[in-house]
């Protein structure tokens, strides 16, 4: 489920996107007046050390992430 997450934005996640997901640690570009950058999840880890893992093996700058904690869907 993670796989097909990436590259996606968080707020149209399906229920049961959301639910697989959970728990989950993503990461989101963070917005600069010079940059506006798309709301698409660039890592999805069971921690933030793993997301910034996950963008630094794919040559991105995990300290121009946000990191934030997916909660269930109500």
């Amino acid at each position: 489920m993670t796989v097909e997450a990436v590259g996606r934005n968080p707020e149209p996640l399906s229920l049961e996107e959301r639910t697989a997901l959970t728990g989950k640690y993503i990461a989101l570009e963070i917005y600069t007046p010079d940059s506006l950058p798309l709301r698409r999840i660039e890592a999805i880890g069971d921690s933030v050390a793993e997301c910034a893992r996950m963008l630094k093996a794919r040559g991105l700058d995990p300290s121009k992430f946000e990191y934030s904690r997916l909660k269930a869907a109500y």
